[in-house]
């Protein structure tokens, strides 16, 4: 004789069973163990440039190179002045071709077939042919032009007006002239065609819905890349020592020749060159913030609060630690 199974149901529930709310009864999940993904890749690639970075330095360490020659001329008066110049003649350029910029956008972007088709062929020639070229027909004028004759207004030797300074003038400021017009061009075709409408409706006529309403607009989209265009103007002035103008690279170039230290004055300019870029880079960046407030819901972060991020980020990983 067998014993009768129990089919009745049990109130406790088998191990490894749960009875849910509604009386259903399932296996209990179990928690979840994360595994972090090992990126070997990655670990592999720094260890590698940090390695070609280390030989590269000490390369430059143990090569033919008077540092202290560096340190001193640093702060030559000559170097200086060099690198004054070459701050002034950059602020200078830029203004003229941020502000001929603005007129030639405007004249490409008129109804007039006339104005717009001379500012398509200024911009067609002054981007179509090198800057140093340009520099260098300028300098050269006095050959097909020996006096400037402006009738009763102003008569003078071309040598006498075309100095290094105003070769310089005009041939960083009239080729940056053409590039900017393109990026205000841009800026401007960036500004919905229902806000010059909307303007017109309230009576105000197109010049100064374009100064009051369309231009403002336009910044957001201007600003970044007229940044760029200036830290691009510091460095393509040193091209101005084909006209003799007394910039940075001249001025180092002048100590080096004499001194023999040529590599050491190239590296004088280069770290010149690289503090005013860097200074103006932070100059850019904050200013894009600035025209960005009406545009993104959150600004982009500054540069201390990347840093107070990441050490906060470090102090809670190495708190889950």
């Amino acid at each position: 004789m067998t014993d009768k199974l129990d089919k009745s149901p049990s109130d406790t529930p088998p191990p490894g069973d749960t009875v849910s709310k509604s009386g259903a009864s399932g296996p209990s999940p179990e928690a979840i163990k994360a595994i972090p993904v090992r990126h070997w890749g990655r670990w592999i690639s720094g260890v590698i440039v940090l390695a070609l970075l280390v030989a590269l330095v000490l390369a430059f360490a143990q090569g033919d190179i008077q540092w202290s020659t560096v340190a001193d001329q640093l702060f030559v008066s000559s170097v200086v002045q060099g690198a004054g110049r070459t701050l002034l003649i950059s602020v200078l350029a830029m203004i003229v071709g941020v502000v001929l910029g603005i007129v030639l956008a405007v004249m490409r972007l008129s109804k007039n077939p006339v104005t717009s088709t001379v500012a398509w062929l200024y911009i067609w020639f002054f981007r179509g042919t090198p800057v140093y070229v340009q520099l260098l027909l300028w300098f050269n004028l006095a050959l097909i032009f020996p006096v400037l004759n402006l009738g009763p207004i102003y008569k003078n030797e071309m040598t006498d007006v075309m100095t290094p300074f105003m070769c310089a003038l005009l041939g960083l400021g009239l080729n940056e002239a053409a590039y900017m017009a393109e990026i205000c061009r841009a800026g401007l075709l960036a500004v919905d065609e229902g806000q010059t409408e909307a303007a017109q409706a309230l009576g105000m006529s197109h010049a100064k819905a374009l100064r009051r309403i369309v231009i403002p607009q336009a910044m957001r989209v201007i600003v970044p890349p007229t940044g760029n265009e200036f830290i691009n103007m510091l460095k393509t002035s040193s091209l101005v020592y084909a006209v003799t103008y007394n910039e940075l690279l001249r001025s180092t170039s002048a100590i080096g020749s004499t001194s023999y230290a040529v590599m050491e004055m190239l590296f004088v300019a280069s770290i010149w060159y690289l503090a005013m870029t860097s200074v103006f880079s932070v100059f850019q960046y904050y200013l894009e913030r600035y025209y960005a407030r009406g545009s993104s819901r959150s600004l982009p972060p500054t540069l201390f609060h990347k840093i107070k991020a990441n050490m906060l980020g470090l102090g809670s990983e190495r708190g889950k630690a």
